[in-house]
């Protein structure tokens, strides 16, 4: 996950034109490097537009906004197919966007057992 600080943000927002460009020039060739690896990716629209739902109650709240106040915020994402940590710290040394990047391997198996409906292609248990 691709996350953003508050520096970074203005630090963007102060940029030129010509130097946003070279900016996500290199964000793209990023991905162009690593697109045999990449399964999947996406930008995030800004946390403005983001819903949240917390169902810590009987009732759930559903408030606009990010869901946690912070000064950081996930602004995309990418799945990759590596073979391990390792590989995947060698892919994230290099990338020249946002300051902050979170690995997290997904979890293996069906969620079945969890209360998630089975996914395409899954026969039921």
């Amino acid at each position: 996950m691709f996350v953003e600080t508050e520096e970074y943000a203005r630090q963007l927002r102060a940029m030129s034109p010509a130097e946003k460009d070279q900016a996500y020039a290199r964000v793209g060739k990023w991905f162009a490097d690593h697109a045999d690896k990449i399964r999947y990716s996406a930008k995030l629209q800004s946390e403005d537009t983001a819903t949240t739902v917390r169902l810590e109650s009987a009732e759930p709240v559903i408030t606009d906004g990010p869901f946690v106040e912070g000064k950081e915020i996930v602004s995309g994402f990418a799945e990759i197919d590596v073979a391990d940590l390792d590989e995947a710290l060698r892919m994230v040394r290099a990338w020249p966007g946002c300051p902050l990047v979170e690995i997290r391997p997904p979890l293996l198996g069906p969620l079945q057992g969890m209360g998630a409906p089975p996914g395409p292609g899954t026969p039921p248990a």
